[in-house]
């Protein structure tokens, strides 16, 4: 049986990213979860469903809850600290001898 290995994903939790295509194209917000296992993220305000619940203890009505649904990884693009448009990301070897994620538009580290 051949291991899948996981490529190195681009985008991380934290991150102020663009969506460049889909339903929410244009919109931006901030990465609230990376599910890694499927290349996707879930994004602030980006890609809101509607979604039918049940009446529980937290919500004794139940009704429609508008919620984010996950949205492939190859659909956003991160937000360049710098100047504040779309960019790639590369990695570079910073002064410490850390390799660290720099955009490719400005050359700016990511935090």
């Amino acid at each position: 049986m051949e291991k899948k290995t996981q490529a190195k994903l681009k985008i991380r939790k934290g991150d102020l990213v663009k969506v460049i295509a889909g339903d929410s194209k244009g919109s931006q917000g901030k990465v609230v979860e990376v599910i890694v296992a499927k290349n996707r993220a879930i994004v602030e305000g980006a890609n809101m469903v509607s979604k039918h619940t049940k009446p529980n203890a937290a919500n004794p009505n139940g009704g429609i809850v508008k919620q984010e649904a996950a949205i492939h990884i190859s659909n956003l693009a991160l937000v360049d600290p710098k100047s504040g448009v779309a960019t790639r990301v590369g990695r570079k070897l910073n002064d410490a001898g850390k390799l660290v994620r720099v955009a490719k538009k400005s050359g700016e580290e990511i935090k």
